[in-house]
């Protein structure tokens, strides 16, 4: 299995048979590496509704035929636009051909903000994603702060690699990061959803410092840990 990031909070996880994406943000993003008219994938997971994490969703399911996997609430806002989807919830898991998917509570917000119009859409709960397959699990924490139950999602599952927001403003900053990474015993943690906008700059080779052992890893925009 291949595990990349690329900027934000996008991951892409690639299994012997399948390409998944999360939350592909990638039009007005900064810091990725790749074109949504570019990009394949059989299926995507979301965490939540907010414009830069459901991103280019529409448009790359649409050009692959991938199935979108989200809350409910996004789900059915997504489905309106022709997408083809599964809705989840928070505590929930599905068996998929491409993998396990459990969604886990994360404390955020989850709407999609239309500028020109004013308007915003609740699209349900923000989630977490642990992602099973080929024996090996991620755990994407989506947008989230810190919060105590990241210690039974730590002990309850063996993670091979945490995907933590660092940002700080909106999410988590490096230092309730760093007791996350603690709680939750990952073999690998990766800092993401830093330094795309102002208000979220970081430097993550400060937070992989403050982690116990050697577990932290930066990953620049396309560069991958084989599992």
């Amino acid at each position: 299995m291949k595990v990349s990031y690329h900027g934000h909070s996008v991951v892409k996880i690639e299994t012997n048979d399948f390409t998944i994406l999360i939350d592909p943000f990638l039009t007005g993003n900064p810091q990725t590496d790749l074109k949504p008219d570019e990009v394949k994938a059989d299926a995507i997971l979301l965490t939540h509704g907010h414009g830069d994490h459901v991103g280019d969703t529409v448009a790359i399911a649409k050009q692959n035929d991938a199935l979108v996997v989200a809350t409910a609430e996004l789900a059915a806002f997504l489905g309106w636009q022709g997408v083809k989807t599964h809705s989840m919830h928070i505590g929930g898991s599905r068996e998929f051909d491409f993998g396990m998917v459990k969604l886990t509570q994360a404390f955020h917000g989850s709407a999609y903000i239309d500028e020109q119009t004013k308007t915003i859409t609740y699209t349900g709960m923000p989630a977490g994603i642990l992602f099973t397959a080929e024996g090996k699990t991620i755990y994407h924490a989506g947008d989230t702060a810190l919060f105590s139950d990241m210690k039974l999602i730590g002990s309850r599952h063996s993670i091979d690699v945490a995907f933590l927001p660092i940002g700080d403003n909106f999410t988590m900053g490096p230092e309730d990061a760093a007791l996350a990474a603690q709680w939750l015993g990952a073999k690998i943690v990766v800092p993401m959803h830093y330094n795309t906008f102002p208000p979220i700059q970081q430097d993550p080779h400060h937070f992989v410092e403050m982690l116990q052992g050697s577990v932290g890893k930066v990953l620049q925009p396309g560069e991958a840990i084989e599992l």
